[in-house]
């Protein structure tokens, strides 16, 4: 086992008001703390998704767990060939190299943490998400930033089997 000690001096304090959203309804990503902030510790992001909405599609990180702590509401994670419904209060930690999704539960809204360690720079993968939701880039670039941002997509019967 390694022990990956972060570097940073000074506490990480993000106040609501100044945190940037990206989207709105029905999934808005709140940036909390980006890799760099925490000395490579974590990245850190609030999604909040509206009834039904889907907030991953199927993918994986090589290189990084991935924590979901359910603030409010009822979702759908996919972790491996299993669907888990988590609701407020929850935890799903998911392993480096699994497999995963989520959205809200049919008829149900969402709110959750995700922290993402060790730390990846993301920030700019959720403005480029955005950027292909308001059709300024294809899909397919998500393609080309992969390796850069450690998520890698793939094809899950399971979970398009869900709906």
């Amino acid at each position: 086992m390694s022990l990956f000690v972060p570097k940073f001096d000074e506490s990480v304090i993000v106040r609501d008001g100044d945190a940037e959203v990206i989207g709105g309804d029905p999934v808005a990503v709140k940036l909390l703390a980006d890799s760099s902030a925490s000395g490579g510790a974590l990245s850190t992001v609030r999604v909040t998704l509206g009834e039904g909405a889907d907030g991953a599609r199927p993918h994986l990180h090589k290189n990084s767990a991935e924590m979901f702590f359910f603030l409010d509401g009822t979702a759908e994670v996919l972790s491996g060939d299993d669907i888990v419904t988590a609701e407020a209060g929850d935890l799903v930690i998911v392993p480096p190299g699994k497999p995963h999704a989520f959205a809200a539960a049919p008829g149900a809204r969402a709110d959750l943490l995700i922290v993402i360690t060790p730390g990846v720079e993301r920030f700019e993968y959720f403005r480029h998400l955005q950027r292909v939701r308001l059709g300024e880039v294809t899909p397919e670039s998500l393609l080309e930033v992969q390796e850069l941002y450690d998520n890698h997509f793939l094809r899950s019967e399971t979970w398009d089997a869900r709906r």
